[in-house]
């Protein structure tokens, strides 16, 4: 059982994989020969003359003890090796997929895979491989040796050997199937338990622990029984194995038992063959033993292969011409699913100096907007150009370095303010640092907390929806790009914080081309030009004075909100 997209992983580890199977062929060598030593005794008859093999018989065995530990060493830098090479690998195509992996493959599958999915690998490659290269030296090597002590016990016993390997090769069929099943269901299981641990507020919040609770339960039970059913498999194989692996031995000893006894053999001859019995099948039976756990590390590299196989979205050569940029959409149309498309016909223009909002209800398709101009959704109809090149031509990194969206999911990292800071520009002063906490109205907050050196925790946790969401435009400002994209940029947020992010905004489009995409229409009320998004098609555009002259869509939407606010004002001060 030899995979061979694995095996091509293990070329630096081959050499180890070498030295491990040529240490334990000198091992079996220094057994064999301590077995002969001894035997050689019971043929002396003076204390004088057994010495000797007495010597060579511990000489060998601690040799064999030396070669266990080299080949215990070797085993290890074998499979250490593959598995640094097979996390860089999913880690790179993961990188080069970018932020929309996840459109492909759930967070949890990926951990998984990396951590105990290549951790079971390890047994593939430090233990199941060399045992297999062994097994095939090992019957051979004491035929060699015990033939002419006893050619038709030697001939019996490698005849019983080729048992074991006939019996792998009649359960792997279905063991495979067994444990794409089972790794299925642990896959599954996964899922669901980081769903519920990221969705835990919502649950509490909703009442519906108790139910989620239900179905993990269930999916636990799923797990369970795969995994008894795939013990069991194991179990079983592993008796039968027991059974020809001692079976054979015990032939071996009735042999050498029956030559003794028929004088065909002496006696160190009969105790020579009966210790070296067993190891005719002791490499075999153990890599039935390494067979059942190299099929789950396997079962992992299946999956393995399908992410590293999955085909990357089509990336161009070109980069964006240098100095300001002008970005433009000509009846750009773009479908999540074929029944239904998210964007029909848009066509607009963002341009330096200039602030384009795009608006509308909830599904309108704005964010998709977003998410083409920045490169995280392909695929789309109709022509999309960046400084005059279209976007399908640019190269993922010159896109990203030029045009920066900032989400309300932005993300921080655990470390300091400068360390998330400087995610944007590693090479950025403490100053440029501290004026972009100012640009974004919040130096004087982390002034009082520790400068650039305070401690944030991860996501953010450790600040407020507004602390977090200005500490992210901080970083945005810093990128100094060419186009910003803002998705929902003050969602969620303070009325202090979402005046402050829209003042930066508004300061930000006085020399870059800017796109605010906000459900709040007071936000978009000052912008040079404001699109209403309504299923995927813009059905009016002009500023805000124009929109609520024309009393469309546009105005009967500020005049709903103005209403909703005015309520709220009114309830808030009662």
């Amino acid at each position: 059982m030899l995979d061979r997209r694995l095996m091509r992983f293990a070329e630096r580890a081959n050499r180890y994989v070498f030295f491990h199977v040529l240490l334990q062929w000198v091992g079996l060598l220094m057994g064999a020969a301590a077995v002969f030593s001894l035997a050689a005794c019971l043929g002396r008859v003076s204390a004088e003359t057994m010495w000797r093999p007495l010597a060579v018989a511990a000489g060998a065995a601690g040799l064999r003890a030396l070669c266990g530990l080299g080949a215990a060493r070797a085993s290890f830098l074998a499979s250490a090796g593959v598995k640094r090479r097979l996390r860089q690998a999913l880690y790179d195509k993961l990188l080069a997929f970018g932020p929309s992996y996840t459109e492909m493959f759930s967070t949890a599958e990926l951990l998984q895979v990396a951590t105990e999915g290549v951790d079971q690998l390890e047994a593939y490659f430090g233990k199941y491989l060399p045992q297999f290269f062994f097994s095939l030296l090992a019957p051979p090597t004491l035929f060699g040796l015990l033939a002419p002590v006893s050619l038709p016990a030697a001939g019996l016993l490698l005849a019983c050997t080729p048992l074991i390997p006939l019996l792998i090769v009649m359960i792997r069929q279905m063991a495979k199937k067994m444990l794409g099943r089972h790794w299925k269901s642990y896959v599954t299981l996964g899922d669901i338990f980081l769903e519920s641990l990221q969705g835990m507020t919502a649950l509490k919040v909703y009442g519906a622990d108790g139910a989620r609770q239900a179905r993990m339960r269930a999916e636990s039970e799923t797990f369970r029984r795969s995994t008894m059913r795939v013990l069991r498999m194991q179990l079983n194989s592993i008796v039968v194995m027991d059974l020809i692996a001692y079976g054979g031995a015990a032939l071996g000893v009735l042999l050498a038992a029956l030559g003794y006894a028929n004088r065909s053999l002496d006696l160190p001859g009969a105790l020579t063959v009966t210790l070296l019995a067993a190891e005719f099948f002791l490499p075999l039976r153990l890599l039935g033993s390494y067979f059942h756990i190299a099929m789950n590390g396997l079962s992992a590299s299946g999956r393995m292969f399908q992410i590293l196989d999955a085909p990357l979205p089509a990336e161009g050569r070109e980069t964006p011409p240098a100095g300001p940029l002008t970005v433009s959409l000509r009846a750009v149309s773009f479908s999540y699913d074929p029944a239904r498309a998210a964007l029909s016909g848009v066509t607009c223009t963002l341009a330096p100096g200039r602030l384009v909002s795009l608006v509308g209800p909830s599904g309108s398709g704005k964010s998709t907007v977003a998410a083409l101009l920045s490169g995280r959704r392909r695929g789309y109809a109709g022509q999309i150009d960046v400084g005059g090149v279209p976007l399908r031509a640019l190269t993922r990194e010159s896109l990203m370095r030029r045009v920066t969206l900032v989400t309300h999911e932005d993300f921080v990292f655990a470390g300091t303010v400068a360390d998330n800071l400087r995610l944007a520009r590693p090479d950025a002063s403490d100053e440029a640092l501290t004026a972009a906490l100012r640009q974004a109205r919040m130096w004087d907050f982390w002034e009082d907390k520790g400068g650039l050196s305070a401690e944030l925790a991860a996501r953010g946790a450790n600040l407020s929806g507004g602390q977090r969401q200005r500490l992210c435009l901080a970083r945005a400002l810093l990128r100094d790009s060419d186009v910003y994209l803002f998705d929902e940029a003050t969602s969620n947020v303070d009325a202090e914080s979402e005046e402050a992010i829209v003042a930066a905004i508004r300061a930000l489009a006085r020399t870059k081309a800017v796109l605010l995409i906000s459900h709040r229409l007071a936000n978009a009320a000052v912008s040079d030009q404001i699109h209403l998004l309504e299923r995927g098609v813009i059905t009016e555009s002009g500023t805000h004075a124009a929109l609520l002259a024309r009393g469309g869509a546009y105005a009967r939407r500020w005049a709903r909100q103005a209403e909703l606010e005015r309520y709220a004002k009114g309830g808030a001060a009662l």
